[in-house]
């Protein structure tokens, strides 16, 4: 049996310009070899290229990220600078809210409190763990956060008492704006308070509930503190009488008085011209008659006469 013969190709080599073609003449298997090694040779450029490639990208890569780490932990030593700085404002506010509550006659923020467990919550977040992985500048994140919170729990603290110093101070600023602090009239004590006096007229023993204050006819007559008049009338005795309700049971009134300038229901503050003096009633001469009632009773009116420094 005859042996098939084995396929051959010729190649013909054309020469550029002048010189005589060649046939080169190859065998099926010379093709065969020829062909696997450009195969291996193609593929070994190949898998050098894209690992060629895959290193430039990762180079690439790591340089974006090395880039940013620096951005990053310059920003985080930012925050850490303004963070101290922030921290001594809250300090001088903290200094201001003592003050403050102090004045509006409060205990004040105990010194725990108001640093508000600084670093307390820190094991309750969920991305503790993977900031601390992050070695030294995942580090200086996680304790940026921890001053970043603490000052957030600071800052609501001295908020609540702020707000509730000053509203402590509105009531007292109404409360006080409501007590007596001024003599009613320019004038002198002629009679004051006292328990029993013998009247200049009736030449009786009978208390004094109030003290007399001479002053011209027609002297202005003041309130000494925001009220309601509750009561214009005469009086016997007493003449022409004005009653302020100043609240929390404490009321003045205002006798002998020449003419009454105010109705009742009439809101006045510190300083209202209500009245003016005169003589009407049992008077030997024009002064104004003025008392000072609390829960029901008579007190000293000089009691309720303050310091012109501390008068609004």
């Amino acid at each position: 049996m005859r042996k098939k013969a084995e396929r051959r190709w010729t190649v013909m080599v054309v020469p550029h310009g002048s010189g005589a073609s060649r046939a080169v003449e190859l065998s099926q298997t010379v093709v065969k070899v020829l062909a696997g090694i450009g195969s291996v040779v193609a593929l070994t450029f190949l898998v050098l290229g894209a690992a060629a490639i895959s290193r430039g990208v990762n180079i690439t890569r790591s340089r974006a990220l090395e880039n940013e780490n620096r951005v990053l932990a310059e920003e985080v030593r930012r925050m850490r600078e303004r963070l101290v700085g922030l921290t001594d404002t809250m300090n001088q506010f903290s200094e201001r809210e003592r003050e403050l509550r102090l004045l509006a006659g409060l205990t004040p923020t105990d010194s725990g409190v108001q640093r508000a467990g600084i670093g307390g919550p820190a094991g309750a977040w969920s991305e503790r763990d993977s900031l601390a992985a992050l070695g030294s500048r995942g580090q200086e994140a996680l304790a940026a956060r921890v001053d970043v919170d603490a000052l957030s729990r600071r800052a609501d603290i001295l908020v609540r008492s702020l707000n509730e110093a000053y509203g402590s101070l509105a009531k007292q600023r109404e409360r006080l704006a409501a007590t007596p602090s001024i003599m009613p009239t320019k004038g002198w004590i002629s009679s004051a308070f006292a328990a029993e006096r013998i009247h200049p007229i009736l030449h009786l023993a009978r208390p004094h509930e109030g003290i007399d204050v001479t002053a011209p006819m027609g002297a202005e007559i003041e309130a000494p503190a925001a009220g309601i008049v509750t009561d214009v009338k005469w009086e016997e005795g007493y003449g022409n009488m004005v009653t302020l309700d100043h609240g929390g049971g404490l009321v003045t009134r205002y006798a002998h008085c020449s003419k009454i300038l105010v109705a009742r229901g009439k809101r006045v503050k510190r300083g209202d011209v209500i009245a003016k003096v005169g003589s009407t009633g049992l008077s030997t001469g024009p002064h104004l008659h003025y008392e000072v009632w609390v829960n029901g009773h008579a007190v000293d009116p000089k009691k309720f006469v303050l310091p012109d420094a501390i008068v609004d």
